[in-house]
């Protein structure tokens, strides 16, 4: 507590007013904390990704190809398959071996979203082996 000098009397009167300069210091101190971690904690990064230069894996003998257009329709092999029916048709296809790998190819006009789309129907129809086909590239840049 602080003690009021001066004024009448012997008597020491008692100041009821609180001494807010530490503690305006101690918040300019982490409010400048926070603006300089603020930026380090967020992350947009434009990335190129690189062409996949791991070799090969040998393909099974009857491999199993789903395609995905640049019209969105689905093809298993090349037979046209309705979304519908994609799961009736990959049964057919694999005799209902759901522990067969669906290899999964994609047109470059098809976007992300409705790739995944695919992806999650072929996770709902129970297969969960998915092996994503590309163009293999060459040497791996520096």
């Amino acid at each position: 507590m602080a003690a009021k000098l001066g004024g009448s009397g012997d008597e020491l009167e008692m100041n009821h007013d609180i001494n807010v300069t530490p503690f305006i210091d101690v918040i300019l101190v982490l409010l400048i904390i926070f603006m300089v971690a603020a930026p380090l904690a967020t992350v947009d990064v434009a990335v190129d990704l690189p062409t996949a230069t791991a070799q090969p894996q040998p393909r099974p003998d009857k491999p199993v190809f789903l395609t995905v257009k640049a019209d969105l329709s689905l093809d298993i092999g090349e037979v046209p398959v309705p979304r519908a029916g994609l799961t009736g048709a990959l049964d057919g296809a694999t005799g209902a071996d759901h522990e067969q790998r669906i290899f999964l190819r994609a047109d470059k006009a098809v976007s992300y979203g409705d790739l995944m789309d695919v992806m999650n129907a072929l996770r709902d129809a129970g297969y969960l082996k998915v092996a994503l086909v590309g163009l293999e590239g060459g040497a791996a840049p520096k």
